[in-house]
């Protein structure tokens, strides 16, 4: 369950947090080795683009973790910030 009052980390702080910088790898030089444009890693980082199933292959192959890490983070951060401004009741099912 998603809490609330969190809204889970945008895959590209995580990517920028926890590959880029330990490695000492720019937005340029992981564009170049994924064989993207430069652009789409910026706003991947700076949160005004999600992880696509072809990125979170390509960042999966670059960094030797699953596109299911990748797509996960953005599947978290997608329900938390397009969580329903009304509860839904459930359906009362005919027995």
């Amino acid at each position: 369950m998603i809490p609330e009052n969190r809204i889970p980390t945008h895959p590209g702080v995580v990517l920028e947090e926890e590959f880029l910088t330990p490695l000492c790898l720019t937005q340029v030089a992981l564009a170049k080795h994924l064989g993207v444009p430069t652009q789409r890693i910026n706003e991947l980082v700076r949160g005004k683009r999600g992880v696509t199933p072809e990125t979170a292959w390509l960042l999966a192959g670059a960094f030797e973790t699953t596109p299911q890490f990748w797509l996960n983070l953005q599947a978290n951060y997608d329900l938390a910030t397009n969580r329903p401004k009304q509860e839904i009741r459930p359906l009362a099912l005919a027995t």
